[in-house]
């Protein structure tokens, strides 16, 4: 019993980086689809976040 239990945090801590990546990909992504929403909305990325103004031209 107490062998498997070694194996197991083992095996997991070796998964664990793995897994690190994984989940930068993931907020990478839920950040530029975040972007992209804020996009279609009018927003622009500035310092500081504004939405674009429309011309009265």
């Amino acid at each position: 019993m107490k062998r498997k239990q070694i194996v197991n945090v083992i095996a997991f801590l070796m998964i664990l980086p793995l897994l690190s990546g994984c989940w930068t990909l993931v907020v990478a992504g839920a950040g530029a689809y975040g972007g992209y929403k804020m996009k279609e909305n009018g927003y622009t990325l500035q310092n500081p976040i504004t939405k674009e103004k429309k011309s009265s031209k």
